[in-house]
């Protein structure tokens, strides 16, 4: 049976000389932005990190600044509504793209949950390691170890934030949420009430473009979409849209709240 991973994906554009050298050169200004900003980071992670250790008081307000200006070097326009999680707990939203690491961290400050995968590809494992994101795999002979370091980083006063579905997608789509991950929710105990905050994200492609010109999924490669990225000269938008958070102790069980998180973050989206 045919899926959507199974249809065919948009077609990279053939560039012109002229849009590549844009290209290279918004490029060279957004690696100088994101990499001069992680130098900046580590330097003040030195100073932060024997004071404070988990709790990061100063880094993660870098790890934001340097994703807005990121968007405003790709020119993509950036909207956001509702009100971002000040409780403590945690963040799911759905996956669409690598442009999710910029337009969730320009929001709000959160802290990634990865596969572990993700910690050695290159560049993009520098930049998750240097900003805090928790690599995990996904071996039961690991859960308790994972739900130790997630209760340790919450009592940190991190809001965690994880992708349910598992994987990204066209951007057109949601795709069930996995509950697995909600059981560290139940099993986190910081003291305190833990709250979940689903949100959505909306990608809106530039006009004319196929409306799945932002999505990265199944086996595109990261170098040919980032160049379509960053040679279009008129850009589409990024809207992030908060939900209300919900209290854990509020739900039976992790697929209770696995769906109610599903079914929010799908509300926002006109053709999911």
């Amino acid at each position: 049976m045919n899926t959507w991973r199974d249809a065919s994906q948009p077609p990279f554009l053939r560039l012109s000389l002229a849009a590549r050298l844009f290209g290279l050169l918004r490029g060279l200004l957004l690696g100088t932005v994101v990499f001069g900003g992680l130098a900046v980071l580590l330097v003040v992670r030195l100073l932060e990190r024997p004071v404070f250790g988990f709790a990061r008081p100063l880094t993660p307000w870098i790890t934001q600044g340097v994703c807005r200006a990121a968007l405003v070097v790709l020119g993509i326009r950036y909207r956001v509504s509702g009100r971002p999680l000040v409780r403590i707990g945690a963040v799911v939203a759905n996956h669409s793209s690598w442009l999710d690491i910029f337009a969730l961290n320009a929001c709000q400050r959160v802290y990634f949950v990865a596969k572990s995968e993700v910690a050695g590809w290159a560049g993009i494992g520098w930049l998750a390691r240097a900003t805090g994101t928790v690599f995990i795999r996904r071996d039961p002979r690991e859960a308790r170890a994972q739900k130790a370091l997630f209760e340790t980083r919450l009592r940190a006063g991190h809001h965690l934030l994880f992708f349910p579905e598992g994987t990204s997608t066209d951007g057109r789509r949601v795709l069930p949420f996995k509950s697995t991950l909600f059981s560290a929710f139940f099993s986190a105990s910081p003291g305190r009430e833990m709250w979940v905050l689903p949100i959505s994200l909306i990608y809106r492609a530039p006009e004319g473009a196929d409306p799945r010109f932002y999505g990265w999924w199944a086996d595109m490669e990261l170098a040919p979409h980032l160049m379509q990225v960053l040679a279009r000269w008129r850009q589409g938008e990024i809207e992030v849209v908060f939900h209300e958070a919900v209290r854990v102790e509020a739900f039976e069980s992790r697929k209770a709240l696995a769906a109610h998180c599903e079914r929010a973050v799908r509300s926002a989206l006109p053709f999911a």
